[in-house]
């Protein structure tokens, strides 16, 4: 397993884990990044990203990236 931040752009993984407080991991799932589902990412700079998940395109801050673990 590695965090999401680590994932390169045009690759899809599969969501292995979230780590955080609740509040995180709830604002994490209301997003669609629930354990099991695959997420793509589109690209990334300095840590922050943008990804596909549920065939929606969500930026995410380097952050929240680093709690998703792929």
């Amino acid at each position: 397993m590695i965090p999401l931040i680590f994932g390169e752009a045009g690759e899809n993984y599969k969501i292995r884990k979230i780590g955080g407080n609740d509040k995180t991991r709830r604002h994490l799932c209301e997003l669609g990044f629930v354990l099991g589902e695959l997420v793509t990412v589109i690209s990334q700079h300095n840590g922050d990203m943008i990804v596909k998940v549920k065939d929606a395109r969500i930026a995410i801050d380097r952050d929240m990236a680093s709690r998703i673990m792929v």
